[in-house]
């Protein structure tokens, strides 16, 4: 059995994560064609359509299927190019904290001595600070907009990578194959990133899936609180915020969002427990 095979035979054994992964492929596609799909410019408003209805009750358009916003937005063509912000928010910050999370990480877990502890402790006090108080100061010092919630996000994130590669490299450098390398002559970078890192992988992937929910999640509460995406930008925590005052007499302008952030969270949490049990040999042994 090749690789990839035995890889989808204990990620497909659990289903909630293939029924994730199919959601997640889905959100993709409708984010990558999105201008071709949406009805109508996230933008663009009609004044004579505010606070339209979905289209199923009464007083609905079936030209606005999720109804509309109080400014006259097409509620279903933002939430489709919605998906294009969260996404690439998900994906922009996991890829910043991987890396450098990786890299200090396994500094920390090679070096070890007064590297380890400086970069740790600096990590320390990073995880000491609420997640969304943190990426708060921080937005108000960088200035609020989606690049400097994204930065803030990263940061934020990024102790979790370092800490778990820290972890893995500690317990790989001083097995045979790395010793074997280090006595053919290979050096410290090779030995680090060439030897070493490969084999510490698995929990990475797995860490950086759960990590693109919080992400996602962090984005919108930035978002929500005026400090992420700036209107009329169409991401699901500022349409969220821009709707707050609607909640009693227009429950579809904050419904769904509210859903689309539920459902992409969800299903990327989904696939991270999939991969876990693919990928971690314990699990594969019982």
């Amino acid at each position: 059995m090749g690789r990839f095979a035995e890889f989808w035979f204990y990620f497909s054994v659990n289903k909630g994560a293939v029924i994730g992964l199919a959601t997640l492929i889905f959100l993709v596609l409708v984010a990558i064609l999105g201008p071709f799909i949406a009805p109508h410019a996230p933008y663009e408003q009609y004044r004579e359509a505010l606070l339209t209805p979905p289209a199923w009750q009464e007083g609905g358009n079936t030209s606005f299927l999720l109804g509309t916003d109080a400014v006259g937005r097409d509620l279903l063509s933002r939430l489709i190019y919605g998906a294009r912000f969260s996404l690439f928010i998900g994906l922009i910050v996991v890829a910043i904290s991987m890396v450098t999370g990786v890299i200090l990480g396994v500094l920390a877990g090679y070096f070890r001595g007064w590297v380890d502890a400086l970069i740790m402790r600096i990590m320390d006090i990073i995880l000491a600070f609420p997640p969304l108080l943190l990426a708060l100061v921080l937005v108000a010092i960088l200035g609020p907009g989606l690049f400097n919630a994204m930065i803030a996000i990263a940061l934020v994130l990024q102790p979790h990578f370092a800490r778990l590669t820290r972890a893995a490299v500690m317990s790989e450098k001083n097995r045979e194959y790395v010793i074997a390398a280090k006595l053919a002559g290979a050096g410290h970078i090779r030995l680090m990133f060439k030897t070493i890192l490969p084999n510490c992988l698995a929990p990475l992937i797995v860490q950086g899936t759960l990590s693109f929910s919080n992400a996602i999640l962090e984005a919108a509460a930035l978002g929500f609180l005026g400090m992420g995406a700036q209107p009329p930008t169409p991401e699901w925590g500022t349409m969220l915020a821009e709707a707050r005052e609607f909640i009693l007499r227009a429950w579809w302008v904050v419904t769904f969002p509210g859903l689309a952030i539920l459902i992409t969270v969800l299903a990327i949490n989904l696939v991270g427990d999939g991969l876990r049990d693919a990928l971690d040999p314990k699990l594969k042994r019982s």
